[in-house]
């Protein structure tokens, strides 16, 4: 973990937009002192049951939380992406465990602080509410997702989820990799190729490079979801 340094190497990846900088309004309250800090490719932000000191916000970059199994296998609960906030527990400890997908940078606001602030502020109480509801849709969509949903299914709401969030001139770049996506949906890497591959050769779809996809048929996409 490190102070942020190279304002030259991070201005390449995304930033915060504003739309979803609504944590910012917390972050810059004057009884507030927000830090930014660097993390490495695949490095732990923090770790399951770990003391939830900190509640965070990407800045610039991506995140992964996640869960190891019993057999070792890895659940994805979520990818955060620039302007969204994660690390805020209803309990002591982190449920998950959180790591940087790829170099990135995040916004640090201490718990303790924050829970006091939201006890003398109503608006910082309903901007951490509506950040809570935000997390408890997506945690019940996802629970529906792995539940009821095909193979192709689970893929499509993907890419759908992935369009609405990181579409830029109709092209994703997405910053997570294959195994991230399958450990997410509940698939095999292989089984996300084949979807993937399934929905290129039908012309949903065309590859601009290893993560870079154009959605040419956004309407059959969204067709797979009902």
């Amino acid at each position: 973990m490190q102070i942020q340094s190279s304002a030259l190497r991070l201005k390449q990846l995304p930033t915060i937009p504003p739309s979803s900088d609504r944590f910012s309004i917390i972050a810059n309250h004057c009884g507030l002192v927000s830090t930014e800090f660097n993390y490495g490719k695949d490095e732990e932000i923090y770790g399951e049951e770990e003391v939830a000191e900190f509640v965070y916000q990407v800045v610039r970059g991506a995140v992964r939380t996640y869960k190891l199994m019993s057999d070792g296998r890895r659940h994805i609960g979520a990818f955060h992406l620039p302007g969204d906030v994660f690390g805020l527990e209803s309990g002591s400890t982190h449920r998950l465990s959180a790591e940087a997908i790829i170099d990135t940078t995040v916004r640090l606001v201490k718990r303790r602080s924050l829970d006091t602030l939201a006890e003398a502020d109503a608006k910082v109480a309903h901007h951490l509410w509506t950040i809570t509801v935000a997390d408890l849709k997506h945690a019940e969509d996802h629970m529906l997702l792995l539940g009821r949903k095909t193979a192709m299914e689970r893929v499509a709401t993907f890419l759908v989820e992935m369009d609405k969030r990181l579409s830029s001139a109709s092209m994703m770049g997405l910053p997570m990799c294959r195994r991230d996506i399958g450990d997410y949906l509940g698939l095999t890497l292989e089984t996300v190729s084949r979807a993937l591959s399934q929905l290129n050769d039908e012309g949903v779809l065309a590859f601009s490079g290893a993560r870079h996809i154009t959605l040419r048929d956004r309407h059959r996409l969204a067709s797979m979801l009902e």
